[in-house]
C-alpha cells in the first residue's frame, strides 16, 4: 500500500503508471487507485497522509475496505480539467 499527498492526482497516477513516480511505487508496482482523500488544505493533508503513514497494515486495509468494499480502481473516476 502506497500512500502519498500531490496537487494533482491525475498526473501523479500518471507517473506511477509510467514508472516515474516514488520509487517505493515502482519497486512495489503501486498503479492501482483504490482510495483517496481531498483536502483543500495542503498542511492538513499532510497532516492525514503521516498519520495514515504510522496505522497499522490492518486499520489501512479497513479504511480502503470500508469505502472500496470491492478495491475498484478509482481512477477513471477523477475529473480532470
Amino acid at each position: 500500500l502506497y500512500t502519498g499527498v500531490t496537487a494533482n492526482l491525475a498526473e501523479r497516477l500518471q507517473q506511477h503508471r509510467t514508472g516515474h513516480g516514488s520509487s517505493f511505487a515502482r519497486k512495489y508496482n503501486c498503479d492501482l487507485l483504490v482510495y483517496a482523500e481531498q483536502s483543500e488544505d495542503i498542511a492538513a493533508a499532510i497532516w492525514r497522509e503521516k498519520c495514515i503513514k504510522r496505522w497499522p497494515r490492518l486499520w489501512k486495509l479497513r479504511l480502503i475496505q470500508e469505502a472500496n468494499p470491492e478495491w475498484r480502481d478509482l481512477s477513471g473516476d477523477l475529473h480532470t480539467t
